[in-house]
């Protein structure tokens, strides 16, 4: 590479090589509309502030992670569980006050075509590679064939090659797994809007054996102690794993934890997450204390972080002191919390060749030059990456709106634009606005654990 262009795109350890995507996130389909209350939790108008703050962190978690790949990460903030616990809220919101098939049926509809959009580019270009899934031993016969349809409806696991193209191309050759990726997290979410009424009525009859049962059934099948083979193993594990952090929701927003005296909940969750870790220093995986790796240890210290975090909800109208600077990027986060999740994993590999061009730079002559862009090159991925992301809510984003039914925006971050003033009296103006290195030095960083579809981001 000294002071030559590099012969390719690679991926690095943090982003890729432990695993592929797994999601952030975030609820899909953050509804904009007043909760409607039930049960004992008293109905509060306009959106939660405190959570949105906590599904904007956790996407910029996942990012973080998928780039540099800190194990320490998934301990300081399970994000994946924060995340199914904010959209078990909002589920059970919505199905406080409107029947059931409408709900789900409004889920699934604003989930489908932001995730759409995504596939037709994977689709286009595994098919412009030479994939022919007919030929792949992979998927096999033609009932293989029929896996295709999660392309459309991601209730098992899309087929895509784990190897295409050629290792010094302008795209790393295990493209498709990373793009790919984040169709788990879909799974799992689209999983538990329909189970959504069912677990609902059962913990409105139970609550604490419903709250509990996700444990338990993790207990099972995410030790080996029952083992279900293929995807249909792994969609059960990711519902047990999850599905405890999905009902915190619905004890949030039923204001079951409210309930509960504060040092109950709080010394209650801490003895979980000291267990979930005590059981993870004794199964760590191939990158250590990454929870991703370990099911019941993520399953328990996920849960006991999402009750210290709804124990402590403030309720925030709005954003408070210092935090208020953030507002605009908190509101575009949960606007297009599907965009940034979907197409965040292929603009980290995007920002590889990008990079690479500076290797073509005259001053690269100098082995120094060269030395100290290999030593930053992660560092350059993180700081593209973002205005990338940028640029893809600006040119995908709107699909978002228009699978909610809303009027396309471009840049949703609350504040108005344009011909948003007016003239107050005697002709004032008043505003009307509302509150790696190249592909041989990232590949020989990613030289760790080879890339898995079962583990990634939580």
């Amino acid at each position: 590479m000294n002071g030559g262009q590099p012969s390719g795109t690679g991926t690095t350890h943090g982003a890729f090589a432990d695993r592929a995507p797994r999601p952030a996130d975030a609820d899909p389909t953050p509804d904009p509309s007043p909760p409607a209350g039930s049960g004992t939790a008293p109905a509060r108008p306009g959106r939660d502030r405190y959570l949105d703050l906590l599904r904007s962190l956790a996407l910029v978690r996942v990012v973080v992670y998928h780039l540099f790949g800190w194990a320490w990460l998934t301990v300081l903030f399970p994000s994946m569980g924060v995340m199914f616990a904010l959209a078990g809220s909002l589920m059970a919101r919505s199905l406080a006050g409107r029947p059931a098939p409408g709900v789900i049926k409004s889920r699934i509809r604003r989930l489908l075509p932001p995730m759409w959009a995504l596939n037709a580019l994977v689709l286009t270009l595994l098919f412009a590679g030479g994939w022919n899934p007919a030929r792949d031993p992979a998927v096999g016969d033609s009932w293989g064939l029929l896996s295709l349809a999660n392309y459309l409806v991601p209730i098992g696991a899309p087929p895509f090659p784990w190897h295409i193209g050629s290792p010094s191309g302008l795209l790393e050759d295990t493209w498709a797994v990373q793009a790919a990726g984040p169709l788990w997290y879909l799974r799992a979410y689209l999983w538990f809007v329909v189970a959504s009424p069912l677990l609902l009525w059962a913990f409105r009859r139970a609550p604490w054996p419903t709250l509990f049962a996700p444990l338990g059934l993790t207990a099972i099948v995410g030790t080996g102690l029952v083992s279900i083979p293929g995807e249909t193993g792994n969609a059960v594990t990711d519902f047990a794993v999850y599905g405890g952090c999905w009902v915190l929701g619905f004890a949030h927003q039923e204001g079951l934890l409210r309930r509960v005296p504060r040092y109950v909940s709080v010394s209650g969750a801490s003895l979980i997450m000291a267990f979930g870790l005590w059981w993870a220093s004794d199964h760590l995986g191939p990158d250590g204390w990454d929870l991703n790796d370990i099911p019941l240890a993520q399953a328990t210290w996920s849960f006991g972080f999402v009750v210290i975090l709804l124990r402590y909800s403030p309720s925030w109208r709005e954003l408070p002191g210092r935090l208020r600077r953030w507002d605009g990027l908190v509101t575009l986060s949960n606007n297009r919390a599907v965009t940034v999740y979907l197409w965040h994993n292929p603009l980290i590999m995007a920002t590889v060749p990008i990079i690479d061009l500076a290797y073509r730079l005259p001053v690269m002559t100098d082995p120094q030059a060269v030395a100290a862009l290999d030593g930053t090159y992660q560092l350059w991925m993180f700081c593209l990456v973002w205005p990338l992301i940028g640029l893809a809510i600006l040119a995908i984003g709107w699909v978002e709106d228009l699978a909610a039914g809303r009027a396309p925006r471009l840049w949703p971050d609350g504040r108005r634009r344009g011909r948003g003033r007016s003239r107050g009296r005697g002709g004032r103006r008043t505003a009307g606005g509302g509150r790696g290195r190249g592909a041989e030095s990232a590949r020989s960083a990613a030289s760790g654990p080879g890339v898995s579809t079962r583990s990634s981001d939580r």
